[in-house]
């Protein structure tokens, strides 16, 4: 239902901001100033940007898994296309957003023990990337979005896969799954944006855009403000890994689930990992 009411809230704002703009300019193209504030609103609504984010968690909580993970990226395709269209014009607004977003995704993060409200805010810290990759490159914000939704959505399917719900769960859960435990594992490590894992790739790109247009003071803030972000993304592979009872026995373990993982989150997973040789192509296009 909440979620409902903020989609539905955030199309009606979009369809009056579109009629107002129509009328006073005779156009569709949305340039007014005034109506390009209220259409970046409407889409920072959908986006569940800081600091009209309070919706998005809550969502992402009270979801399966599968459709969290809809939510998370499918669902964001339409308000960032919207975005695109008028990011020429609101571009002071847009890093100002992608600043407070990353800042509020990473300590707010802090303290969840929910898995699903741990990819909530995680997924509001990259969108804050994503709106500073926007307002500086709209190519930039496309290859920073791919590469979003690959990881966010290895993530999603691999925590289904293993069925956890709280980070106390990871521990346990390494008994039973290793092998997914240890690749979720590098996930998590790549969704932090360490290298040489493919998350680092966007990070890299984006910060070496910034100092290059001279905006080294912006660079070294959303660096820091990835610290936080890093913090919780660390402490998932410690309780993944360093707290798992230890397992030396030669025999096979008759109680260790036998998993098929789908084709689709292998492929997801391996792109998550090795995309960083693919840095000068990518470069060279943004």
């Amino acid at each position: 239902t909440k979620y409902f009411l903020v989609q539905t809230l955030a199309a009606a704002l979009i369809l009056f901001t579109s009629t107002i703009n129509t009328w006073q300019t005779g156009q569709w193209c949305v340039s007014h100033t005034s109506t390009t504030t209220m259409l970046a609103l409407a889409a920072m609504l959908k986006l569940g940007l800081a600091p009209i984010h309070f919706w998005y968690p809550e969502v992402i909580q009270g979801s399966t898994l599968y459709t969290a993970l809809i939510i998370s990226t499918w669902q964001k395709i339409a308000p960032l296309t919207l975005l695109y269209m008028i990011s020429h014009t609101a571009t002071t607004a847009l890093m100002s957003l992608g600043l407070a977003s990353t800042l509020l995704g990473g300590w707010m993060g802090l303290n969840q023990t929910q898995t699903r409200k741990l990819m909530a805010f995680s997924s509001i810290a990259h969108m804050g990337w994503l709106m500073i990759a926007l307002a500086l490159s709209p190519s930039l914000s496309t290859t920073t979005l791919l590469i979003y939704i690959i990881l966010t959505s290895t993530m999603f399917m691999a925590l289904a896969q293993s069925t956890t719900k709280t980070t106390m769960d990871l521990s346990t859960t390494h008994s039973c799954y290793p092998t997914l435990m240890a690749l979720l594992m590098l996930s998590t490590a790549s969704l932090g944006g360490l290298p040489p894992l493919s998350g680092f790739l966007p990070k890299w790109l984006i910060l070496k855009t910034l100092t290059t247009t001279e905006m080294p003071l912006m660079a070294t803030v959303i660096a820091l403000a990835t610290l936080p972000s890093l913090y919780f993304y660390i402490r998932m592979t410690y309780l993944m890994v360093l707290t798992s009872p230890p397992s030396n026995t030669t025999t096979e373990h008759k109680w260790r689930m036998h998993m098929n993982p789908p084709t689709l989150m292998m492929i997801l997973m391996s792109m998550s990992l090795l995309l960083l040789p693919m840095t000068q192509a990518l470069s060279n296009t943004t």
